[in-house]
């Protein structure tokens, strides 16, 4: 499924000083506090830019129960759910922890992820043995869900991103 991710403005076209006015109204309310997400895009080289603009065409429309609505800048590379916004970002770097073998980690669905609680309540989770990081973060507010989000997001990942180890 391919999604549209710019938001398009149409602004009245009036003659005159008044138009002037009118403009400024529509693009002034229209340009007031976004509430979108914002998540930081990956930097992945292009064989996992790839592999990650694959997953994006492969992730469903809902996770958890909510519509997706992506963060801002609008990328291929991350994709977001519900408000707030459980965020997915394709082709991070690998995470220092997964070298700790003490580290936590949960299986959904065949798909294995690194378990990170956050500071603040959060909790992050990082895709194992694909060839691509695919990183999951779920707000506080949302984690008494569990893993019900990554269960959603497996068979997109199982599909677009193959078991093995990413460089």
């Amino acid at each position: 499924m391919n999604f549209i991710r710019h938001r398009y403005r149409t602004v009245p076209v009036v003659v005159g000083v008044p138009a002037l006015a009118v403009v400024l109204i529509t693009a002034t309310g229209c340009s007031s506090a976004d509430d979108s997400a914002r998540a930081a895009v990956p930097d992945p080289g292009a064989k996992v830019t790839k592999l990650c603009q694959n997953l994006d065409k492969l992730l469903p429309s809902r996770v958890d129960g909510q519509d997706r609505r992506d963060p801002e800048p609008a990328s291929a590379l991350t994709a977001g759910w519900g408000d707030p916004a459980i965020i997915l970002r394709c082709g991070v770097r690998r995470p220092a922890e997964m070298n700790d073998p003490e580290a936590d980690g949960v299986e959904a669905d065949g798909v294995g992820w690194l378990l990170q609680k956050q500071d603040d309540g959060s909790f992050r989770f990082t895709s194992t043995l694909r060839t691509a990081y695919v990183e999951v973060t779920i707000p506080k507010d949302r984690t008494g869900d569990g893993v019900a989000p990554l269960v959603d997001l497996a068979p997109a990942v199982k599909k677009a991103i193959p078991e093995g180890i990413a460089d």
